[in-house]
């Protein structure tokens, strides 16, 4: 059953990349969610979930991605409230890493999470406009915190599911971070590939990371 749902939601989320590329607004709208639907059913459907508390905020973080999804696909510009929605859905998945592990700081995940903010934002910043500058700094910051702990999670608990988890937070800021880079800095054809192609992956690992 997990086979076939992972199966389904990779078919539909290319179905929605297409939508895109051929102009199929409609299509593109509705499908764009539905990969993550399925993913939360993954995470129910975990027969040894970690812990009732990674599921649920794993779940919950889920529900606030598609809800961003939808957001962002809207005709009418919903940019801030779909920002506000990932942002929550990290909050989500950083409390479902620490809920394992804890909080560490390991100096060189810590300098390289500064390291790559500092760069994002000397490449971002000149492109964005004032009054959106606050919440994208405040969402680089909650975004480069759940790579930071993902990451902390599996130097601390060393199994399959940090592992998955870890690869999932980073794609998420891969993903991110290309998104914003076509919005701020330069569009570039292959965006929406690249983009949905990494964020299909980061949520459906992340999913997988419930189960033992």
């Amino acid at each position: 059953m997990r086979i076939s749902l992972s199966v389904l939601a990779w078919l539909i989320g290319a179905g929605h990349i297409w939508a895109r590329y051929t102009g199929q607004r409609s299509q593109a709208f509705w499908l764009k969610p539905m990969p993550i639907i399925l993913f939360m059913v993954l995470t129910l459907l975990a027969v040894e979930p970690v812990s009732t508390t990674y599921r649920l905020f794993v779940l919950i973080g889920l529900l606030f991605s598609m809800a961003g999804d939808i957001f962002l696909a809207l005709p009418q510009d919903r940019f801030v409230l779909g920002l506000a929605s990932f942002l929550i859905a990290h909050l989500c998945y950083i409390a479902a890493f620490g809920s394992r592990s804890g909080v560490h700081f390991t100096w060189w995940v810590v300098a390289a999470a500064i390291i790559y903010g500092a760069v994002m934002l000397s490449l971002l910043w000149p492109g964005v406009a004032s009054g959106l500058r606050l919440p994208v700094l405040i969402y680089l910051l909650v975004i480069l915190v759940m790579g930071w702990q993902a990451t902390e999670q599996w130097l601390q608990v060393r199994d399959g599911s940090s592992l998955l988890a870890m690869a999932g937070a980073l794609l998420f800021v891969l993903s991110d971070s290309a998104l914003a880079l076509n919005k701020f800095r330069a569009p570039f054809g292959a965006a929406d590939a690249v983009v949905m192609i990494t964020y299909y992956a980061a949520q459906w690992l992340i999913a997988l990371s419930v189960e033992k």
